[in-house]
């Protein structure tokens, strides 16, 4: 995340919805990537003004009252249900802040209902009240359990599932993972090269998807699951690995961004630099790709891994588990790589 101003200079904050030294009320214009006073041709999106759920802006003069992150919701919780309405604000907020990082990858985010091709839709439901939904994805429907934004509940599942850590960002990134390799990868020929590039790193995506969740589920990850997955899920299948890589993608791509407008820079750190072979964040030879990309790739993941010792180490001071508790392997670097490919496929 970048900072933010107000007109008046003073610092703002992405979720900010009134500046504390002059008392404008503020939002955030998604076009221009900046915040605005909620005037100067500019409105506040229906959700904020009725619920008080979003801070996005839409012009004036459009024709919709729901700004682009509030007008991909399919389904929104039963807000006659009190408990609701918070949950749902804090769901929001991690959505906007997901979106922002696609669309700075110059990601297009149609609506499904305007583009059933690209588009996506999301699906905001109760599964306490309603057993029968998960959180998921679909032809372009993201659907999510209302309940991942209660902190304990989300942890219970995060112990129970095994998982590292467990966040409603996190949920985001990863089913975005499946929208944008359904977006890309299946309508690409069989020999085109990159997706022969998705079989050589992440490995054979039609083995039966059911049976391999049951087996993950019934025996675990394998032995050694760490050398070659960011997760232990990730081991259940290569849709499931290709979606948590792309979430660890674009976990550090946020990070990093945050951490240069903060003014951390990684080669500043007093700390040794991990090593990982060259050659590991190298795109597969069929795929075009240049030394001096390749390279790039290499220092900016090596520096990623050095931030995220400090802020492991940090967290820790605080008497907090592990910020970032994942291990990159040389495998799992390979596997960023092709992420960071596609990533930039839109620009």
């Amino acid at each position: 995340m970048k900072q933010f101003h107000c007109t008046c200079g003073n610092l703002l904050f992405f979720d900010s919805v009134t500046c504390l030294r002059c008392g404008q009320n503020v939002g955030y214009d998604a076009v221009a990537d900046l915040m605005r006073p909620i005037s100067q041709g500019f409105r506040l999106c229906a959700n904020g003004v009725g619920h008080g759920v979003c801070n996005w802006l839409l012009p004036a003069s459009s024709r919709t009252e729901l700004c682009a992150s509030c007008r991909l919701n399919r389904t929104i919780p039963d807000l006659g249900h009190p408990p609701n309405l918070g949950y749902w604000s804090i769901t929001e907020a991690a959505k906007r802040r997901h979106l922002r990082t696609l669309l700075c990858l110059r990601i297009p985010l149609p609506t499904l209902a305007e583009d059933p091709q690209n588009g996506l839709a999301y699906d905001i439901v109760s599964t306490s009240r309603d057993p029968a939904l998960t959180t998921g994805y679909l032809r372009g429907v993201i659907t999510l359990s209302l309940e991942e934004a209660d902190d304990t509940w989300r942890q219970i599942n995060r112990q129970l599932l095994g998982e590292a850590s467990r966040t409603l960002l996190g949920h985001f990134r990863h089913e975005s993972g499946h929208h944008i390799w359904e977006r890309v990868f299946p309508r690409l020929d069989w020999a085109h090269p990159l997706r022969q590039a998705f079989f050589e790193v992440f490995g054979d995506h039609t083995i039966d998807y059911a049976s391999a969740l049951q087996r993950h589920y019934r025996q675990g990850a394998p032995q050694g699951w760490q050398q070659n997955y960011i997760s232990a899920y990730a081991s259940s299948h290569p849709w499931e690995d290709w979606a948590e890589t792309w979430a660890h993608y674009l976990q550090i791509f946020d990070s990093f961004e945050t951490c240069q407008n903060l003014g951390i820079r990684g080669g500043s750190l007093d700390l040794p630099l991990v090593i990982l072979p060259l050659e590991s964040c190298a795109l597969p030879q069929n795929l075009a790709s240049s030394q001096e990309a390749d390279v790039s790739f290499h220092a900016w993941l090596q520096r990623w891994i050095c931030l995220a010792t400090m802020l492991n180490e940090v967290t820790r001071s605080f008497g907090s588990p592990f910020l970032y508790p994942y291990i990159i392997s040389p495998v799992i670097a390979g596997k960023l790589r092709l992420a960071h490919h596609v990533a930039h496929l839109w620009e």
